[in-house]
């Protein structure tokens, strides 16, 4: 026969034997453990672990991001400048009481980043008419009640030709194949790892300049996520850590410059290039996405 648990309670002698109360023993270790770990990981690597309400306030401004993201779907055509990608993320932040993060970050002029084929990130918005068949990475950052999400999509402009077609279900594989590798105990290099191995086995490279960051109290926070690297080396992952995850893989070699607005970068052999993005939490069993999309959804046919 089964019998039903009691619950111990507060004031009750401690299941572990030792002789206190239950609310002087081990009601507390697992938060105390946690704090323990909180300031070890600030002191030794400057990595800000989140608490219960930091993750809560992260993940309300992640549903924002999410919301910007697919309100800008629904407008991706052929003949869209993207200063109207610009001004459709800047009006629905501000209305839904945030902050664009990226508005005047380090001179940035714009409230998003559009980066059209060959541009890796950081496009500026202007006056570039997105054409059938390009492909287009939108990346938005807002800033609500003090709290920052960051997520991006790249997107088809109409029908995709082949290549397109291939790079972008090669990239947004690249970030499920890293964000399959993390869970409390696994290690920084293993997510690049990942990234690297899938992306190199389908002849596609990755950028090294541009990678993930811990997000949420601030922009870019410790610790830094590169799309390669090693398995088994890097910081260990532990519950509380909150980064982005954002691959940017090319069609071609992996060569980049920055144009004279000192923000651009594109390829050096003028290839496509994609990203996708998201946030992510490190929990006690494994990770949860603060800004979900589904990364299996089909692709539109060629």
């Amino acid at each position: 026969m089964e019998t039903k648990a009691r619950k111990v309670g507060r004031n009750d002698p401690c299941p572990c034997g030792s002789g206190l109360k239950y609310k002087k023993c081990c009601l507390d270790k697992g938060r105390s453990d946690f704090l323990r770990l909180k300031e070890k990981y600030l002191q030794d690597y400057t990595i800000p672990l989140k608490e219960k309400e930091d993750i809560e306030a992260i993940r309300m401004a992640g549903r924002l991001a999410l919301d910007t993201l697919r309100l800008v779907e629904e407008h991706i055509r052929p003949g869209i400048i993207t200063d109207e990608i610009n001004t459709l993320v800047h009006d629905f932040t501000i209305k839904h009481g945030a902050i664009p993060a990226p508005l005047n970050y380090r001179g940035f002029p714009k409230s998003v980043c559009v980066s059209v084929n060959e541009v890796i990130c950081h496009g500026i918005p202007g006056d570039r008419v997105l054409k059938e068949g390009d492909i287009v990475n939108v990346d938005v950052t807002p800033i609500l009640n003090g709290y920052y999400a960051d997520t991006s999509k790249t997107y088809f402009v109409g029908k995709p030709g082949a290549d397109a077609h291939k790079l972008v279900k090669v990239t947004r594989e690249c970030l499920k194949a890293g964000m399959d590798m993390i869970h409390p105990g696994s290690r920084i290099g293993d997510i690049g790892w990942a990234i690297q191995e899938h992306a190199e086995s389908n002849g596609c490279s990755v950028v090294r300049e541009f990678v993930g960051h811990g997000v949420g109290l601030d922009f870019h926070e410790a610790p830094q996520i590169p799309h390669y690297g090693q398995q088994g080396k890097g910081i260990v992952l532990v519950p509380g850590m909150v980064f982005t995850i954002e691959p940017m893989i090319n069609l071609g070699k992996k060569g980049l410059h920055i144009l004279d607005d000192n923000w651009t970068a594109v390829t050096n052999d003028n290839s496509l290039s994609a990203q996708f993005e998201q946030t992510i939490l490190v929990t006690e069993n494994g990770l949860e996405s603060l800004t979900p999309y589904d990364l299996d959804e089909p692709l539109p046919n060629i």
